[in-house]
């Protein structure tokens, strides 16, 4: 697995991230789109300031979410911003940031890709000088992430798998993105929680998600799957770091009548939120992020720093939260959903 770049987090450092948490549930309403726009009171403005917002794909939506919000923020705050999809290409994306090397924008936002694929051309916009933050991509070239606290959403979203199979059965694990941090961090998360309880086993060999087709390809895994392990109680729970896989796996084993059988993943994607409540249908949980917020306050930070702040920390954590059955509906409402 890659190794995550930047050092991790005591509890001291955790607890200075308050005020930012805070900071991000009072900012979470919707940006201007208008160029013209003046920045609310307090907030730094990008007036005269050109922003790359770079991605690595916006056909998950997690992914748009963030960077719409950015590209709004930046506008809100007086600046103009350069979209660049990379459209899960690793080759497009790596061009995207050797054109911004010789352009020199005033600073780089880069949401999520393979850390090892791009992280040497963070490190040669570092050294030309242009400031560079991320969403979900922790990196020692980017000055912060904005991000999920993604060891306490997998830690909860394992503990939530446990408790609901009663802490003893056979999980099914997606595992394709280890070079991912975000992906990373949230199965170390898993493998850490189920340390504690023997008798949950993961399923060898585990299953890879892939882009793009991801729902189509976990269906047809999951169908395969469930022929090996016919009899009811064979297969108590399929996980996945994100939850696209788990939207393709929840519609095969809703196909194959194997209700019983429950999904988990992360990041609220509306339909499999509305799966997690629907109760006949066999989604567990779903750590549900807010993608808006954390690609707003990539942009509140930044600004930040180029009007002087120099107290950013590495990495600002966004509040997330565990969508169950009881909950669902509820989280619908808080996240604009229902």
């Amino acid at each position: 697995m890659t190794t995550i770049s930047s050092a991790p987090l005591g509890r001291r450092s955790l607890l200075k991230m308050g005020s930012a948490l805070a900071a991000a549930a009072a900012l979470g309403g919707t940006a201007r789109a208008d160029d013209t726009a003046k920045p609310e009171a307090g907030l730094p403005s990008l007036k005269g300031k050109t922003i790359a917002i770079s991605v690595a794909g916006t056909d998950h939506f997690f992914d748009l979410k963030a960077y719409q919000a950015q590209v709004e923020t930046v506008k809100e705050l007086g600046g103009t911003p350069i979209g660049l999809d990379a459209g899960r290409n690793d080759k497009t994306l790596v061009s995207q940031l050797q054109t911004l090397v010789t352009q020199k924008p005033d600073a780089v936002i880069q949401t999520l890709g393979t850390l090892s694929v791009i992280d040497p051309w963070l490190k040669k916009l570092r050294q030309a000088g242009i400031p560079v933050f991320s969403v979900d991509l922790p990196s020692t070239n980017v000055i912060n992430t904005a991000t999920s606290d993604n060891f306490s959403l997998g830690a909860q979203l394992a503990l939530q798998l446990v408790s609901d199979i009663g802490g003893k059965g056979n999980v099914v694990v997606f595992n394709g993105f280890s070079g991912v941090p975000v992906c990373e961090i949230r199965y170390t998360q898993l493998r850490n929680v189920l340390k504690y309880y023997p008798e949950v086993k993961i399923i060898q060999p585990e299953l890879r998600d892939v882009i793009p087709n991801t729902v189509q390809d976990a269906y047809a895994q999951i169908t395969a799957l469930l022929s090996k392990y016919p009899d009811k109680g064979s297969i108590s729970a399929i996980w996945s770091a994100w939850d696209i896989p788990q939207l393709g796996a929840t519609q095969a084993l809703i196909a194959a009548g194997r209700s019983e059988i429950l999904t988990y993943g992360v990041d609220g994607t509306p339909e499999v939120l509305a799966l997690v409540k629907d109760p006949k249908a066999p989604a567990g949980a779903v750590a549900a992020q807010q993608p808006s917020v954390i690609g707003r306050q990539a942009v509140l930070n930044l600004a930040r720093y180029l009007n002087g702040d120099t107290t950013l920390p590495s990495q600002t954590f966004l509040p997330a939260v565990i969508a169950n059955k009881k909950n669902a509906a509820e989280v619908q409402k808080q996240l604009g959903q229902a």
